[in-house]
């Protein structure tokens, strides 16, 4: 532990090498100082994150040195960010169009995780003056009636027209949040409309290929007054390498409550008998389509297994 002066700092950016590091004692304005990390991190294997709150010590330079990184609350291997506590998912009513398998393969690996996570529709603009009026609407109202019932908020935006927008930012107040979701979505024309000046690069949407240009390029925390965002680049593949067969059914919070009241305790909930599951899908208190996409992932699950 080196004996110069160490400073309690937050990392709110990474690039290429160097670590940005918010003093504490400066709050958000404050001016951020470029460190490196030390050698013996890399020796070690450990691996400094956005988010994470860290000791760090100036050098003469005016630069500093990452010292010591402080216990993770929670940390995503991608992207790359720590003591995330609440993940905003952002799915389009249209353009592209709202997949609810997708949706669930999102929910899969927050739940995972163990960040709160809350449901965000946006481009509802889209929903009212577009063509595809009908096709959105539908979404909009399923996304509700699925979701709500299980105990997810769902928030509707429309950055264009600045709908709901006030609502979500309150939501975030005391959070360090993660928005997540397909590419194209609207992320960065969301946080464009929170924070007013911001002026994230957004992309439209190619219509041809149906899906977005990746707009983000590296983790940074942006401070949306009274909370952080971490503004991270667009994905939308997502495999489940972190997470095994037996945790999948713990991801789906209401496959999560009845499972106690299974017959056999370590039931799969595809086809064995006395399945609380099973009897719930049938009488409709289980969703069908977040029951199929379960057995989806499972069946991928298997088949990842089988490959290597």
């Amino acid at each position: 532990m080196s004996s110069t002066k160490q400073l309690k700092g937050r990392i709110v950016k990474a690039l290429s090498g160097y670590y940005y590091v918010l003093p504490v004692e400066e709050g958000p304005s404050g001016q951020t100082v470029q460190c490196r990390g030390r050698g013996v991190f890399k020796k070690k294997g450990i691996n400094p994150l956005v988010g994470d709150e860290v000791y760090y010590s100036l050098t003469e330079n005016g630069e500093g040195t990452v010292e010591e990184i402080l216990p993770r609350s929670s940390e995503l291997i991608r992207p790359p960010v720590s003591n995330i506590d609440l993940a905003i998912l952002v799915f389009s009513v249209t353009e592209p169009t709202l997949n609810l398998q997708l949706l669930d393969k999102f929910l899969v690996h927050i739940e995972h995780t163990g960040i709160e996570a809350v449901l965000c529709l946006s481009k509802q603009d889209l929903e009212k003056d577009g063509s595809e009026t009908k096709e959105a609407s539908e979404a909009a109202a399923a996304v509700n009636r699925i979701y709500s019932a299980i105990g997810y908020e769902v928030y509707g935006t429309s950055s264009r027209l600045g709908e709901g927008v006030e609502a979500l930012h309150e939501r975030l107040q005391g959070h360090l949040a993660v928005f997540a979701g397909q590419s194209g979505v609207g992320k960065s024309s969301l946080l464009n409309a929170i924070v007013p000046g911001l002026e994230l690069e957004t992309n439209a949407i190619s219509n041809r290929l149906g899906r977005g240009k990746h707009t983000t390029r590296h983790v940074e925390l942006i401070d949306i007054g009274g909370a952080y965002v971490a503004d991270t680049p667009g994905f939308s593949q997502l495999d489940f390498a972190e997470l095994g067969i037996e945790d999948l059914g713990y991801c789906f919070r209401e496959m999560r409550e009845l499972s106690p009241d299974c017959k056999f305790r370590a039931c799969n909930h595809v086809h064995e008998p006395g399945c609380a599951v099973l009897k719930a899908v049938e009488e409709g208190r289980i969703e069908q389509s977040r029951h199929q996409h379960y057995l989806l992932f499972m069946a991928e699950m298997k088949e990842k297994k089988r490959r290597y």
